[in-house]
């Protein structure tokens, strides 16, 4: 697990008012100018929606804490990207999907869509692996920003300079797609050999966000998979020693996400040695998350952090059959004491602890020095994170 010296827990707002008035910037207008967002559902404020229109995510509750209405994103209330909007002093991202023609997104934009998957659909369409959604893959994210960007500027090096204030947020993603190889009968031991494309996909992302002109880019890894109620429920083992004794969580699982961030930082590593003049800040999701799921009371979880608040059923009230938003499901009434949302996602408190993680720069990798994103010390291991 990584650590980070001396962790002091300013609150959000009040740590980048006082970070940015020592360096006699704005904290609402001298940060970043727009944020561009990419991913699946962790960060999705609404594309899935114009997809498909009678998704569950399109019924109430969701949305119900901060909205008091569906908005498409997968929660009770905002997503970790609304967070980092709001602390930056910018407008939320509107869903890229649901912009009309000639609508200003010189602020930001979120191309981020639930259920995306970081390899492109024909990898899975080829093996006949169903419940993919097309055209919504990162690389099709990537596609949608490069024909975003005539409208936000008039050249390259236009484009340069705008992006140079810009915050690309890229992932996380790829959860989906060992969710759906999992779903169509791969072992854990197939799963991870296609981790190193996926990680590759994410890699490529990067490089033609870069190429774009993007300059400072946040990517997150992955969340601790064998602890989310629908695996535990879908995946479940009669065999105790397949479970972690202190947080509950499936140790495979959580085994195999934690490859896909060794690989992921590796690939990052590769990133910058290819793109020295960007900064490209690799968000450790993962140790980020697993706290909660180790101590959920001392972050005001009380309810506890695998349990869903919205859900139907069995240890976790969880069932794949009777998802949060269907008519069987039921809600709890102080989602702020869950972690768990809705068996994949996290309520809104637990958006916004990942999401002042990012932004106070705790559990992120490399330090830097600035203004914006003040990168605290850690453990390294080979310069990458050690996992215990």
């Amino acid at each position: 697990m990584a650590f980070f010296s001396s962790p002091i827990f300013f609150n959000l707002h009040l740590f980048i008012t006082i970070f940015l008035s020592f360096s006699g910037i704005d904290p609402v207008s001298g940060c970043f100018t727009s944020i561009f967002s990419f991913g699946d559902s962790l960060t999705d404020t609404g594309n899935f929606l114009y997809i498909d229109n009678t998704s569950n995510i399109g019924n109430f509750p969701y949305g119900e804490t901060y909205f008091h209405h569906p908005t498409g994103r997968c929660s009770d209330g905002r997503v970790l990207v609304d967070f980092i909007a709001q602390a930056f002093g910018l407008p939320l991202l509107p869903p890229y999907l649901a912009c009309s023609d000639g609508q200003d997104l010189r602020q930001g934009a979120n191309f981020a869509v639930a259920g995306a998957t970081a390899i492109d659909a024909a990898f899975f369409e080829e093996r006949k692996i169903g419940g993919v959604v097309a055209n919504i893959s990162l690389g099709n994210q990537i596609s949608w920003f490069k024909g975003l960007l005539p409208a936000l500027c008039d050249s390259p090096s236009g484009c340069r300079k705008f992006l140079r204030g810009s915050l690309f947020l890229v992932g996380e993603i790829g959860i989906n797609d060992y969710f759906y190889l999992f779903s169509n009968g791969s072992s854990l031991e197939v799963i991870r050999t296609y981790v190193p494309q996926v990680v590759s996909s994410i890699g490529s992302a990067v490089h033609t966000l870069i190429e774009h002109g993007a300059m400072t880019l946040v990517v997150p890894g992955g969340l601790p998979l064998g602890c989310f109620a629908s695996i535990l429920t879908i995946a479940a083992s009669s065999n105790k020693d397949d479970y972690n004794n202190e947080t509950g969580c499936l140790k495979r699982w959580n085994e195999l996400l934690q490859y896909h961030n060794d690989l992921l930082q590796i690939e990052l590593d590769r990133m910058r040695d290819l793109h020295p003049h960007a900064t490209i800040i690799y968000a450790d999701y993962y140790n980020t998350v697993l706290r909660v799921y180790r101590s959920p009371l001392q972050f005001g979880f009380s309810k506890g952090a695998l349990p869903t608040c919205c859900g139907v059923g069995g240890p976790y009230n969880y069932d794949p059959l009777f998802l949060c938003g269907t008519h069987e499901a039921r809600v709890c009434n102080e989602p702020w004491l869950y972690w768990n949302w809705d068996g994949k996602h996290p309520t809104e408190g637990g958006h916004r602890l990942i999401a002042d993680a990012v932004i106070k720069g705790l559990y992120a990798f490399p330090p830097i020095n600035s203004p914006c994103l003040q990168l605290a010390s850690h453990v390294k291991h080979n310069g990458r994170y050690k996992y215990m």
